[in-house]
This record gives structure tokens, sequence and C-alpha cells, in this order.
């Protein structure tokens, strides 16, 4: 009498294995599969009852469509695009055959994809390029922005300048015409003390540091009211 178990099995590769994506990229696959015995009499008959020529049935068939769906796909869609639809057809494609010999495949799964070492420098150096030229497409927007910036805050500045200069002139030259109009009215409400108040502003000015020299003749007209001061205050008293 021979004993089969009918419970759920696992076959678990022990060792990573070798696959070549569609772009000749080398890949290292760790899957596991999970089946059972369904017909007891087919399975006996075909393997002997023997569970390790199972394993090894299920193996060759397992990493048989594994290669030839991995074969079809880049390195990305392994990876993580195509994972699923990998086990699910690996799955199904395995179980038709599996069911030969009396056995269904439970499911398929991948438990670890790894890069081989060559692919890896590849797809550092491909990430480290691209990475770069995305930093360097960073800096250059930035130094544009920058000089937009810069040359933004340039011309309101120079705007600022100018209607500062504008402002400061029309206020100027506000100031001097109201200045003439004073001038103007005093001079023709008393010519005498407008001269008088000219010179003194004249005098004010020229003898403003005690080192100033004037050198002028007696009788320049620039003495006038210094000559008259004295008679003035004569005729005031």
């Amino acid at each position: 009498m021979r004993f089969l178990d009918k419970r759920i099995l696992s076959l678990d590769s022990n060792e990573l294995e070798r696959f070549i994506t569609s772009e000749k990229k080398n890949l290292l696959v760790d899957s596991y599969v999970k089946w059972r015995i369904v017909d007891p009499k087919l399975y006996y008959i075909s393997l002997g009852g023997d569970e390790a020529r199972a394993k090894t049935r299920l193996n060759q068939t397992i990493n048989a469509g594994l290669r030839e769906e991995i074969g079809r796909r880049t390195v990305p869609e392994v990876i993580s695009g195509e994972r699923d639809r990998i086990m699910g057809l690996v799955s199904e494609r395995a179980d038709v055959d599996a069911r030969r010999i009396g056995v269904q495949i439970v499911d398929v799964r991948l438990k670890r994809i790894e890069l081989a070492s060559d692919v890896c420098e590849a797809v550092y150096r491909r990430m480290e390029a691209e990475r770069k030229r995305v930093a360097n497409e960073l800096r250059s927007q930035g130094y544009a922005e920058s000089e937009q910036i810069r040359a933004d805050a340039d011309r309101q500045r120079e705007i600022i300048v100018a209607n500062a200069y504008r402002d400061a002139q029309k206020t100027k030259g506000e100031g001097d015409a109201k200045a003439t109009a004073i001038y103007g009215q005093a001079f023709s409400e008393s010519p005498e003390f407008y001269s008088f108040y000219r010179s003194l502003e004249a005098y004010r000015g020229s003898f403003k540091s005690k080192n100033d020299v004037l050198v002028l003749e007696p009788s320049s007209e620039f003495f006038k009211y210094m000559k008259g001061a004295g008679r003035g205050n004569d005729k005031g008293k």
C-alpha cells in the first residue's frame, strides 16, 4: 500500500535562476510553486508515486515557462510592469502540463528578481547620467530664472530712479518758479531792499570762511552797501 499526500505542497528553488530578457540582459530570479496531487492513479502511473520525480518535472516546466515569458519582455517589464501577468501565464501553462501527471499547479510566484552584476553597473551608470541630466537642466532653468529676475529688478530700479529724478526736477522747477515769483514780487515792491538783500546774500557767500580772500577795488559796486552803512545809520538817528 502506498500513501500519497493530498495537501498543497511547495516547490521552492534553493538558488537563483538566470534568465535573459528581450534586451539580452541577465536577470536572477527566485521563484516558488504551490502544487498538489489531484489524480493519485495517474500520478502513480506517470511518476511511480515519487515526489522527487514530480518536483523535477514541475521545476523543468516552470523554468521553461519563465524563460519563455521573460525572454519576451524588457527588464522594467519583468521587474514591475508585467510581473503579475508573467506569474499568471506561467501558472496556467504549467498547470496544463502538470495535469498529464495527475498534478494541479495552485500558484506560481516570483519571490525575488535581481539584476546581474554587469546589468546593475549599467543601470547605475544610466541612473547617474539621468540624475546628472536632470540636475543640469534644473540648474539651467534656475540660472535663466535668476537672470530674468535680475533683469526685471534692474528694469524696475531704472524706472524708479527715472521717476524719482522726474519728480525731483518737477519739484525743483516748481520751487525755482515760486522763488523767482517771490523775488520778482519783492523787487517790484521795493527794488532798493531787494538789491540790498541780494548783496547781503553775496557777502554771506563770499565771506563764508575766515580764510577767504577777495581782491577788489575800493570803488567796486560790491561794497556799495558796506560804504553806505554808516551814513544810513546816521540818517536813521
